[in-house]
């Protein structure tokens, strides 16, 4: 296939509409596994009609079942997750959709190469961030020393804790923290999300606390309308009706608050490992 034809990984000169398309309909073939998944994953790549490009298919049937997330499957909660990504009007989810493949049903995802340049986490000596530096916590680093866990202060990165704070993402790792070349930023693995507990995990905590940005209060003003409306119903067929109604109170809580969640107490703040 000429290179021309390709779209690149992260693509953005595609439209979002293009590449669900090319995502739902294409052909899938596997090209590999993702070894270090928890889960099934695999490195495929989806063409159609001249098109083709690189993307993760999960497929429901290599899900290992989860005691704290008994209902739906992982799938369903990574597409949920785009699509609320999508309503924000942030663009923090790569496209990804729910569709058949070679080992049945399963979450299809554009891949996208990361910008090893660029760096949002780093262990620091000292009890303060420096400027441009957000503090997470204390991190032990072995022989008896402890250092400071920091996350890049980036607007980026803002929205994407406002975000996980409206799907309840349990497994905010930095790992899942995708910048591009092109100065975009994706968060991704949102399988353990919408629970109807509350069981936000993250290293995302820098804001913890504060006001929230006039322009996250819009969005999740538009966020909250929307969950009433053809986002409500296009969740409807991937988490619970209970999950939704969740969804809706924590939009509620933030907007009542005005402010980013703080650790709640009942249940680790931190996933691990965090990377």
């Amino acid at each position: 296939m000429p290179a021309s034809e390709r779209i690149p990984p992260g693509s953005v000169t595609a439209t979002e509409a293009d590449l669900a398309e090319l995502l739902a309909r294409g052909e899938l073939t596997v090209r590999g596994r993702i070894r270090e998944a928890s889960n099934a994953a695999l490195f495929c790549t989806v063409a159609l009609d001249g098109r083709e490009a690189s993307c993760i298919y999960k497929p429901v049937a290599g899900e290992r079942p989860l005691w704290d997330f008994p209902d739906g499957t992982l799938a369903g909660r990574e597409v949920a997750a785009y699509e609320v990504s999508e309503a924000t009007g942030w663009g923090l989810v790569p496209p990804t959709v729910l569709r058949d493949g070679p080992y049945g049903e399963g979450m299809c995802q554009l891949w996208i190469d990361v910008d090893a340049g660029t760096e949002l986490l780093a262990l620091v000596d000292g009890d303060e961030p420096e400027p441009g530096w957000k503090a997470i916590g204390l991190a032990e680093v072995g022989e008896g020393r402890t250092a400071l866990l920091v996350h890049a202060d980036d607007e980026r990165l803002r929205r994407l804790a406002v975000l996980d704070a409206v799907i309840n993402n349990a497994d905010r790792k930095g790992g899942h923290l995708l910048p591009t070349t092109d100065g975009r930023l994706y968060g991704i693995d949102h399988g353990v999300t919408f629970n109807a507990e509350n069981k936000l995990r993250t290293l995302l905590w820098g804001w913890a606390g504060e006001p929230l940005t006039a322009e996250a209060a819009d969005v999740l003003q538009g966020l909250r309308e929307a969950l009433d409306g053809p986002l409500g119903e296009r969740l409807a067929g991937l988490v619970t009706a209970a999950e939704i109604d969740a969804t809706r109170a924590r939009v509620d809580a933030l907007l009542g608050s005005g402010r980013h969640p703080e650790p709640g107490g009942e249940w680790p703040a931190i996933p691990w490992p965090p990377v």
